[in-house]
């Protein structure tokens, strides 16, 4: 039987890196160890995280003006490591809140400067499932803070909100799924454990002319430039994961880019939808405009029918395909490396349920 990973993260990833990373752990460019054992400091290792940097500048369009730094902690440290190092005491920055990591990035904001909440899709019951329009930004604002994409509640930005200050993005499940202008941001970060690699190793990309105009002393650690200026290796970094998200945008490169990865994407997602829609035993749980390609959310019409519905998912080889417990239902994350096959099988399992109950 084949399995079938829908979780939202860590998350699929594509086989032939899997494949690679497996025989590197056991002997790593033909040195006798392991990936898992080499120095970072080794002249094997050391060009792995040169690799990595340039081609997510080559895929993404990365211009010089911006840094580039694989960092630890997670997008979740990220929300106070942006502000600490942009906002000052005295500064206002502005957060859209469209989900439950929004939230938080607003949260811890807040420790370091003013935060103004300049929009928010957040009902009575505490979802979310709508990205907002018309936004306007605060005069004087260092940035504007958005989640690109919302993997709880499946809503996705279409159009990035047009402001005349720096936009700042949390990407963590959708970088690299679709074509950005990086020119459009001053900071983009992404935990790479949805379209980048393993948990463990963070994105960050940065524009320069940004830093270094707070007055706050920064802990070394937390400080932009102390890993700008040691090329991500200032200390001991997330060496087997930088090591395995190289190996996932060599597999971008190879199956076209990030052109090529859009247009896959929005296949498989507008092919789920229509089932969906089509469907009479479930329901979307978003806006359709605001609906993520990267994860769907669906419930049963019938609540009495999730259940049985999740029990054939099981026997159909379907891994952590249930929505968060705020939505409930179902989630279906169909990263990069998902493949049509995945989406197919999702779809025959709902055609075969329907008839099951005709």
């Amino acid at each position: 039987m084949t399995t079938w990973n829908f979780s939202s993260g860590p998350a699929i990833l594509p086989r032939p890196v899997v494949e690679k990373a497996a025989a590197a752990v056991l002997d790593f460019k033909e040195s006798g160890i392991g990936v898992l054992e080499c120095s970072h400091r080794s002249k094997r290792y050391e060009p792995v995280v040169a690799s990595a940097e340039a081609r997510l500048r080559k895929l993404m369009g990365i211009s010089d003006e911006y840094a580039v730094v694989f960092v630890q902690g997670g997008a979740s440290l990220q929300f106070a490591q942006i502000p600490m190092n942009i906002l000052g005491q005295d500064d206002v920055a502005d957060y859209v809140d469209t989900g439950t990591w929004a939230s938080k990035a607003i949260k811890e904001a807040k420790l370091f400067g003013k935060v103004n909440v300049v929009a928010s899709t957040k009902k009575e019951d505490g979802t979310y499932s709508s990205i907002p329009t018309g936004i306007k930004a605060t005069p004087g604002a260092k940035y504007m803070h958005i989640t690109s994409n919302n993997t709880i509640f499946g809503t996705q930005w279409k159009q990035f909100p047009d402001v005349e200050i720096p936009l700042v993005a949390d990407m963590s499940s959708d970088i690299c799924s679709r074509v950005i202008d990086v020119n459009k941001f001053g900071v983009i970060y992404a935990g790479a454990q949805k379209n980048l690699g393993p948990s463990g190793v963070t994105v960050v990309i940065v524009r320069k002319d940004l830093l270094g105009k707070v007055d706050r002393k920064i802990p070394t650690m937390l400080d932009y430039k102390t890993h700008i200026d040691n090329g991500s290796m200032f200390n001991t970094p997330p060496a087997f994961g930088i090591f395995v998200l190289d190996l996932v945008l060599q597999w971008l490169e190879e199956n076209g880019g990030i052109p090529a990865m859009e247009a896959k994407n929005k296949a498989k997602a507008a092919k789920l939808y229509a089932e969906i829609d089509r469907n009479p035993l479930f329901k979307g749980t978003v806006d359709v405009a605001d609906r993520s390609d990267m994860n769907v959310c669906f419930i049963p019409v019938n609540k009495e029918h999730e259940a049985p519905f999740k029990a054939l998912g099981l026997e159909r080889g379907f891994v952590d395909f249930t929505g968060h417990r705020s939505v409930g239902g179902f989630r279906a994350s169909i990263y990069n490396a998902m493949p049509e096959a995945g989406i197919d099988a999702m779809i025959q399992a709902m055609q075969d349920f329907e008839k099951s109950l005709a």
